[in-house]
């Protein structure tokens, strides 16, 4: 059961990575900066620009890493640092009372309670799925044979 619940979290918090990431990159890497510098974090104009040109790839490659299901544990853990910061500069701004555009999917969504709403929501997934995937014990044949636990040859006790 705690297999499948974590099954669907990733494909979830996944798809919703790589479907913001896809809405992203179909805009000039320009217009992203935009949102984020409407933000008004103290970041340098530099820094704006290299997230702009980065955000977006960074969350395609998350999201399809989540799908596939590689490395879940760090991928996991990954989306869920992106994810909280996203969730921090959200609330920031919201109680901040700016009147801006989210950003999470392209441009066109004003920052309101249902925008932290949802992305709280996706937070509390990410992190379900980081933490069941650390507690969830692999299977023998998942680990790699050259990091099993050492057997004693057949024939002889120890």
């Amino acid at each position: 059961m705690t297999r499948w619940l974590i099954f669907l979290g990733r494909v979830t918090v996944g798809f919703v990575l790589v479907y913001a990431a896809y809405l992203k990159l179909q805009l000039p890497w320009i217009s992203f900066a935009a949102t984020i510098q409407s933000y008004k974090l103290p970041l340098p104009d530099e820094a704006v620009m290299f997230a702009a040109r980065t955000l977006p790839g960074v969350e395609l490659a998350l999201g399809v890493l989540l799908l596939i299901g590689v490395q879940l544990r760090w991928v996991a853990t990954a989306a869920s640092l992106l994810l909280l910061t996203f969730f921090a500069v959200l609330v920031r701004s919201y109680a901040l009372g700016m009147n801006i555009e989210c950003g999470c999917f392209g441009p066109g969504e004003q920052l309101t309670w249902k925008t932290l709403l949802r992305d709280g929501f996706l937070v509390l997934v990410s992190l379900a799925v980081t933490a069941g995937a650390f507690l969830t014990r692999r299977k023998t044949s998942d680990v790699p044979p050259m990091t099993r636990e050492p057997q004693p040859a057949e024939g002889r006790t120890e």
